[in-house]
């Protein structure tokens, strides 16, 4: 070979580069090649566990549905039954979680206020924000007040009120006013009767509201 083909052939960058390519394929092709296989197996399980998710849903949406048409039937023990099967099959699930509050719901309309407070303070730690989860604080108000859990029924009527419309805020301070009562505290009951007419005069609330008042402090002459 010339001088100057042999030159050629040295200073070609072309040749250079395979030959850069060649060398670090030798080092790092293996690697690489595992890296690669990692990541399509990583994300053929992705795939696989959200497939897996996606029909675990479909399957707890529908066995819910079942036990809210029950529920609304009042066929209360059999709705329950349902509501628990699905909590406890399907927990980690978003119907899972709402079976709770079907289950608190059957166990309320049937008497049972442990369980129904049991229930309803399961979903909220699950889920514990949104217009729905206010609603459950609410019927775990009235499970806690007929459970005769007067203080912490109050607690919580008070924490709800600005949370829905304005009738409903008169609502809990009636109903946190009747918790004192219950508990001989109507200095506690006069101060939350005291706001519902002061600030919600217009419910319907008012009128009974004043009239216990009255009750309580009787007007002097």
């Amino acid at each position: 070979m010339s001088l100057e083909s042999r030159k050629s052939t040295i200073d070609d960058p072309g040749h250079e580069l395979v030959d850069q390519v060649t060398s670090f394929w030798d080092r790092y092709g293996r690697i690489v090649l595992v890296a690669v296989v990692a990541i399509a197996a990583i994300a053929a399980a992705s795939y696989f566990v959200l497939q897996s998710k996606a029909r675990q849903d479909n399957t707890a949406s529908e066995k819910l549905a079942e036990a809210n048409t029950l529920f609304w039937q009042g066929d209360y023990a059999r709705s329950k039954t349902a509501a628990q099967e699905v909590s406890k099959q399907y927990g980690g699930t978003p119907s899972g979680i709402d079976a709770l509050r079907i289950a608190g719901d059957d166990a309320y309309w049937t008497g049972d206020w442990k369980s129904a407070v049991t229930d309803y303070r399961e979903y909220l730690k699950r889920n514990g924000s949104g217009p729905v989860a206010d609603a459950v604080r609410r019927s775990l108000g009235y499970a806690l007040e007929s459970d005769k859990q007067y203080a912490e029924a109050a607690k919580l009527f008070d924490q709800l009120v600005g949370t829905f419309d304005r009738e409903s805020s008169a609502e809990f301070l009636a109903s946190s006013a009747r918790c004192y009562m219950a508990l001989s505290k109507p200095a506690e009951a006069k101060t939350r009767l005291q706001r519902l007419v002061d600030e919600f005069g217009e419910s319907s609330y008012a009128v009974p509201a004043r009239l216990t008042l009255g009750t309580i402090e009787p007007p002097k002459d």
